[in-house]
């Protein structure tokens, strides 16, 4: 390959090897990918079907079962194709694909995570301006907002990073086109042009990661001076999925963005990629749904309506 050309392919780290341990990765991710599929589909299915279910917080958590669909389509698959096949291609278009789907995913939910941090502010620190300022209309201007961050993001991180020339070759030790691996692959000189990105981006998920933890400490502030123990409860339950949900999403990425180089290894990158993009998008629905009478009631039906349909 010449230094001057950009590759028309680049390779990806294999989980192994060995024939039997690659049917069982596919196996597992299989597994992962069909949960993740089924309970993120029964939530959008279950908000979309039931009435009672038509409010701010089920409209977001919608749309977040839906990046959770886009976020874990965009890695898991081809992986799975190439365990199958025994092969670590995946085009330079596909790469790209992969970067931008996997940034907006990122970033929309992201965004829509800090904006259901909001919508529980406002319903337990101000629920006499709730209708107000959590109108239908509101909620739309925020979710398109939320959309359009995620899209932008991503056009402007896919844009600049396939802009640059790769000269180091084209081998990822990561089993998907995950920027940080792009990096390595950068010119020298062409570097701190994505750098500057990429700190731009930590930026803007500071600012979320912020405002949700502000959001909560006022939150649970409001909560804890509740005279019902009844309305406590309410609240905690509406509460504590969301920031569990939080929790899980940032603590696994930003394991992935401090651990110490000492203790990086190929294997290690592997496996915390494979928490922070796998695990979550499969996890979020039994979360959120475990503590949530409204979400299992509705669940509930809707498994009985499909048993009645097949009987």
């Amino acid at each position: 390959m010449s230094n001057s050309s950009s590759p028309t392919e680049f390779l990806l780290l294999a989980f192994t090897d060995t024939w039997e341990l690659q049917l069982l990765h596919f196996t597992l991710f299989l597994g992962i990918y069909l949960a993740a599929l089924l309970g993120n589909g029964l939530i959008i299915t279950a908000v979309v079907c039931d009435h009672r279910l038509h409010t701010p917080m089920y409209f977001f958590l919608l749309n977040l079962s839906v990046l959770d669909l886009g976020f874990i389509s965009t890695t898991v698959p081809k992986s799975m194709a190439n365990s199958l096949r025994d092969t670590r291609a995946i085009s330079y278009s596909g790469c790209a694909a992969q970067v931008f789907f996997y940034i907006f995913s990122l970033s929309a939910e992201c965004s829509f995570l800090t904006v259901m941090a909001y919508d529980r502010f406002v319903a337990i620190c101000k629920p006499l301006h709730y209708g107000t300022l959590m109108g239908s209309r509101a909620c739309v201007k925020m979710a398109a907002a939320a959309w359009a961050t995620g899209f932008l993001n991503a056009l402007l991180h896919t844009g600049n990073t396939f802009s640059i020339p790769f000269c180091k070759g084209n081998v990822m030790e990561q089993f998907f086109c995950e920027v940080p691996q792009l990096l390595k692959l950068f010119c020298s000189d062409a570097y701190l042009r994505e750098v500057a990105v990429i700190v731009f981006n930590l930026c803007l998920a500071s600012g979320c990661f912020i405002f949700i933890v502000l959001s909560y400490v006022q939150i649970f502030t409001a909560v804890l001076r509740m005279p019902s123990e009844q309305g406590r409860h309410k609240a905690f339950s509406t509460c504590l999925p969301h920031l569990a949900v939080v929790s899980l999403s940032l603590s696994t990425v930003m394991f992935a963005c401090v651990k110490p180089p000492s203790i990086s290894s190929p294997v290690l990158d592997l496996v915390v990629a494979a928490l922070y993009t796998v695990v979550p998008p499969a996890v979020n629905p039994l979360i959120y749904s475990l503590r949530n009478k409204e979400l299992k009631d509705a669940l509930r039906k809707l498994v009985q309506w499909v048993q009645c349909q097949h009987q």
